[in-house]
């Protein structure tokens, strides 16, 4: 008798093999029809996985994230197929999923024309209606490599060369198309249902800039056109909260190959907009009893050392400069740097938790393929503090962070929020102990604080469990912004200390934070989040002023200094255009507010308001206007 455990508990027992698809069958059709591929012991599988062992089995449809993955590799493959059937000799490489969606990476001369993605896509909707079996074969290295050299496929030649001997090897098959593949894959390609290519663009073999420049191709697939039509109504969505082009539309931002890729140049409004960030940030953290400091953007390489970065982090540094016969390299992160501060002195028990706050600059390597705005750079601010405390302190201060991270996000304007808790690792460092105590001091928190969260096993850094807080924006993204991180690692290869009650020496613990990640990416979430109508606090120009002629033009100018003097900001628009064009303009540069001031305005000593996206809102007095100002601020 085999016995199948199911998610829920329950059991189903068999007094012979079954495959993963008969079980679901069994449960009902819609969900055998539904399902994409199976979970057995943990181990993703095909549906036609014959079980004829006792068994944990989960089965895994659309709606689930291995469900989607396992859905969209099988899509990469079946648009490998078309692409090999309409050009034979372009030669195939790698095809991924990913967040959302796939792509395939092909070796071809020409890059992938507008015209050419759809016959790719008609070919696959084409292959999808003959509902072609994924067939799994395992075979040898050698045969492996017999049978792809056979094809001319170099690549998989490549891949293949790097897997051990003796291990073994599956491909997959659909029609006359044959990948080398560890699966698992859906059943038939009839389940590809809804397909669109979305672009093409160059990238080279495997990442490397010295390989060869590849023809790259993304898409996404859904079960049904319902499902497609709405993740293109979502990107087109997106494509307008774009930061990148709120950017160069709001003239905030720019990054110059001039300058350098990865390096960003902040234009007044943005500049703007970065210091009332800052200064928020730097009140909020005074306020709640943290210290201010600044550190270099360079350190001798002993440091580097000392810290584990240069053995474990030193492909994403950069490279290091002579400094009277010392190495010295330009800081990735800041915690040295705090933890050197905090050695500068002994410490009593009584002084603890001590908490560091910084907005350090740090440089990282990225390659050149993967830059994207200010969502990842090669420069950028990092909203960074280290908590040093006693064990007995930690549970205080992590519930202490947890909160202060929540208050600051929600005054951005940020309401929804997805919270995970990382475990210990394989290979981590510290103390067992040490793990448990804090892993059940954030799960105690968070459990106190009445917020639900997701456990992600051995999802922790090697150095610590964390708390992550990713928001949810406007039309359904999460971005990861605040991180509350334990540290096992850093405390004891800097040998830090503090003198406890009994007038010895003890090891604090030290927990990294981050409330925003860092100002560069946090900057290009809110603009995403809030589709560039910042909030009036945060607006670079939060008032036009919009005389009708130049005969209110003395008017404005006291109406502007005015404004100016009671703290807001606001620019007159003396230009000698229509009042229309001038209102047009403002609104599409999202001012907040405009002033509209005409003769009557003018004679009696008021203005009339505006609000962006919503209109006129009368006739009022100075003081009245900058009263309904305070009031949005």
């Amino acid at each position: 008798m085999i016995t199948i455990t199911l998610p829920d508990g329950s059991n189903k027992q068999y007094d012979q093999p079954v495959s993963a698809y008969e079980v679901a069958k069994g449960i009902s059709p819609r969900l055998a029809e539904a399902s994409i591929c199976a979970e057995l012991d943990g181990k993703l599988v095909d549906l036609d996985r014959i079980i004829d062992h006792d068994a944990a089995l989960v089965l895994h449809t659309f709606s689930s994230e291995k469900g989607k993955e396992i859905y969209w590799h099988s899509t990469a493959h079946l648009m490998a197929q078309a692409v090999k059937q309409l050009w034979p000799d372009v030669k195939v490489t790698i095809g991924p999923a990913i967040e959302q969606g796939f792509y395939y990476d092909f070796d071809r001369d020409t890059p992938f024309t507008e015209e050419e993605l759809k016959q790719i896509e008609q070919r696959m909707q084409d292959l999808s209606s003959q509902a072609l079996p994924y067939s799994r074969t395992e075979l040898s290295k050698a045969n492996a490599m017999k049978l792809f050299g056979e094809m001319g496929e170099s690549y998989k030649l490549e891949i293949l060369n790097e897997i051990p001997d003796g291990e073994i090897i599956s491909s997959y098959r659909q029609g006359d198309f044959i990948d080398l593949c560890r699966g698992p894959h859906i059943q038939h390609t009839g389940k590809i249902k809804a397909i669109k290519l979305l672009k093409s663009s160059g990238a080279y073999w495997r990442g490397d800039e010295k390989n060869k420049m590849l023809k790259r191709i993304y898409g996404i697939s859904f079960p049904t056109n319902k499902e497609l039509n709405e993740y293109l109504a979502f990107l087109e969505e997106a494509a307008k909260r774009d930061h990148r082009k709120l950017g160069k539309d709001l003239d905030l931002f720019s990054i110059s190959d001039e300058v350098g890729p990865g390096l960003v140049l902040w234009h007044p409004n943005g500049a703007m907009i970065r210091h009332q960030i800052e200064a928020y940030w730097k009140d909020e953290h005074l306020r709640r009893g943290y210290k201010l400091v600044y550190s270099p953007h360079v350190g001798r390489s002993n440091l580097w050392q000392t810290s584990g970065h240069l053995g474990f982090y030193k492909e994403n540094m950069y490279s290091a400069m002579d400094v009277e016969g010392q190495d010295y390299y330009i800081k990735p992160m800041n915690c040295p740097f705090h933890i050197s501060i905090y050695n500068a002195n002994l410490h009593s028990y009584r002084e603890l938790p001590i908490r560091l706050a910084e907005l350090g600059t740090v440089y990282r390597y990225e390659r050149s393929g993967v830059l994207h705005g200010l969502m990842r750079v090669r420069g950028f601010t990092q909203d960074d503090a280290h908590i040093i405390c006693t064990h007995e302190q930690m549970d205080s201060e992590v519930e202490k962070l947890i909160v202060f991270s929540l208050d600051m996000l929600k005054h951005f304007g940020f309401k929804d929020f997805l919270i995970y808790l990382s475990t210990q690792p394989e290979g981590s460092v510290g103390e067992k102990e040490d793990w448990d105590k804090a892993t059940e001091s954030l799960a105690a928190s968070l459990t106190k604080l009445g917020l639900e969260y997701s456990v992600d096993q051995g999802g922790g850094a090697f150095y610590g469990p964390k708390i992550d807080i990713k928001i949810k924006d406007a039309i359904g993204r999460a971005w990861q912004c605040t991180t509350i991180q334990f540290d096992f690692n850093l405390p004891e290869r800097f040998d830090m200390t503090y003198i406890g009650a009994d007038n010895t020496a003890h090891r604090p613990y030290m927990i990294h934070r981050a409330v925003l990640g860092s100002v560069e990416r946090f900057f290009a979430t809110l603009l995403e989040y809030h589709g560039g109508n910042l909030p009036l606090w945060l607006a670079p120009v939060q008032v036009m002023l919009i005389p009708i002629t130049d005969a209110q033009l003395d008017y404005a100018r006291e109406v502007e200094e005015k404004l100016n003097a009671a703290g807001f900001r606001c620019e007159l628009d003396a230009r000698s255009e229509k009042m229309g064009y001038k209102i047009r303009e403002a609104e599409m540069k999202k001012i907040p507010y405009m002033c509209i001031i005409g003769k009557n305005e003018a004679a009696e000593g008021k203005v009339t308001l505006r609000q962006h996206t919503v209109g006129d809102l009368g006739s009022m007095s100075l003081e009245a206007a900058m009263e309904a100002l305070r009031q949005h601020s």
